[in-house]
């Protein structure tokens, strides 16, 4: 699961800030002027320093005073500073302290992420000596840099990957082929699935529920594409896992989903969608795993039985509505073309990034339509969107006024999926207050 710590870069305007982050990439994609607030809207890039990856935020500058459009600008410097991991401080090393310099460095005291203090145009030893006044900014040691010629910039990156989440907080890519993991009930087909897609009878199949104990780890190729399979032992609830071995089936199954990037759910055809079927569903979308879910033993279910099981469907699993729904036979195989297609549709989904611009576009729209609920006597108002991860796709709203409300995330939610094709994925959205300025 993909999330890369954020870095902000923020301070007044025509400090330096785009330079910067030029240098940081090694490429030039921020936009540099010499005319002040050239960078009007936050921009992201993806960066990489030692191995360590991380998004990049080059923000507009930010100002105390000024027009509707200076004040839109800070407002989304402001936004950054809350989304952050980690912040660049940008001030600029040739010239005196400025009110907007202590302006922005009220902001970024008031928030959580820890601060790295640089100062730009330090061309040379001469300017480091002009640096004693930002140590009354109340951040600690400002550091020197030249961001056009590169100066002291390896310095500060070495710093900032100190400041990082730690790596288990940005799980490391898997390599090899995607997990694909086979989920449900015991006794649902999930073993014959398995031998059916391997060609082989490669895992025990028995009538007996909790036959399989321990995940099994095959390759196997799909419509010619490889995939590391899994065939989890049968989830229950906990009151009925009686035997320690089933006990342990179970958490094993549930470490696996967190690993997982496709959960195949199968459900007993025969039998619809139960209350234990919903919970595991829960368990997939709470693994940030994508999801397709299967209704086993088709060929044997009977008209009026297959009309009840799938209104069983969107009536127990509404809250996956986005995940494909397959009938098939795993002891067969009918019905199992579509499968390959299918997985490969919801990998690509999981990986959809939405620009930012686009995304607070849409979001402006959307909350102009169907304003936020007021709840304690004050409306909600989201003031920016950010995604700053994918598998599963992650939204992050900052927002002022309060509690935005499961109803409202739903909202937006479904605003997303009407935009782009996020089928078989689920979407994780963050709700971030934004600091109340003084």
């Amino acid at each position: 699961m993909s999330r890369l710590p954020i870095v902000a870069v923020v301070g007044r305007p025509n400090i330096g800030k785009s330079t910067l982050v030029n240098r940081i990439l090694g490429r030039r994609e921020a936009v540099v002027e010499e005319v002040p607030g050239v960078t009007r809207d936050r921009r992201e890039f993806e960066a990489e320093w030692l191995g360590r990856r991380f998004l990049l935020i080059d923000t507009g500058g930010w100002q105390v005073e000024g027009d509707d459009l200076t004040t839109d600008i800070s407002a989304q410097a402001e936004a950054a500073i809350g989304a952050a991991d980690v912040i660049l401080f940008v001030v600029d090393a040739t010239t005196a302290l400025a009110p907007d310099d202590d302006g922005v460095a009220r902001l970024v005291r008031r928030g959580r992420a820890p601060v790295l203090l640089v100062a730009n145009k330090a061309d040379g030893p001469s300017h480091e000596s002009l640096l004693d006044d930002f140590w009354s900014l109340g951040l600690g040691q400002p550091h020197p840099v030249s961001a056009l010629h590169g100066r002291g910039v390896g310095d500060v990156l070495d710093l900032l990957l100190d400041l990082l989440p730690e790596v288990e907080d940005v799980e490391e890519e898997h390599e090899g082929p995607p997990r694909i993991s086979i989920i449900g009930r015991p006794n649902v087909g999930k073993s014959t699935l398995l031998n059916q897609l391997l060609g082989e009878e490669r895992v025990l199949v028995s009538p007996v529920p909790g036959t399989t104990r321990d995940p099994i780890d095959v390759l196997v190729e799909i419509d010619g594409e490889p995939y590391e399979l899994v065939d989890t032992a049968g989830i229950r609830r906990a009151p009925k896992v009686a035997e320690a071995a089933e006990f342990y089936a179970v958490k094993r199954a549930q470490d696996v989903l967190e690993r997982t990037d496709v959960a195949l759910l199968v459900i007993d055809g025969t039998e619809g969608v139960t209350h234990q079927d919903q919970r595991i569903a829960e368990l997939a979308v709470e693994s940030g795993a994508g999801l397709v879910i299967l209704l086993n033993k088709w060929d044997a279910v009977d008209e009026e039985s297959r009309e009840w099981t799938e209104l069983s469907v969107p009536d127990r699993l509404g809250f996956v509505g986005w995940a494909p729904v397959l009938r098939m036979s795993a002891k067969t195989g009918a019905r199992l073309k579509r499968l390959g297609p299918t997985i490969e549709g919801v990998l690509s989904n999981r990986t959809v990034r939405m620009g930012t611009g686009e995304l607070n576009r849409l979001v402006r729209t959307w909350q102009g339509a169907h304003p936020p609920p007021v709840r304690k006597g004050r409306r909600t108002k989201v003031m920016y969107a950010v995604q700053p991860g994918i598998e599963p796709p992650t939204f992050v709203l900052f927002v002022a006024g309060g509690d935005l409300g499961e109803d409202y995330l739903r909202y937006i939610e479904n605003r997303l999926r009407e935009v782009e094709d996020f089928t078989g994925s689920p979407i994780r959205i963050v709700v971030r207050q934004r600091e109340r300025r003084k």
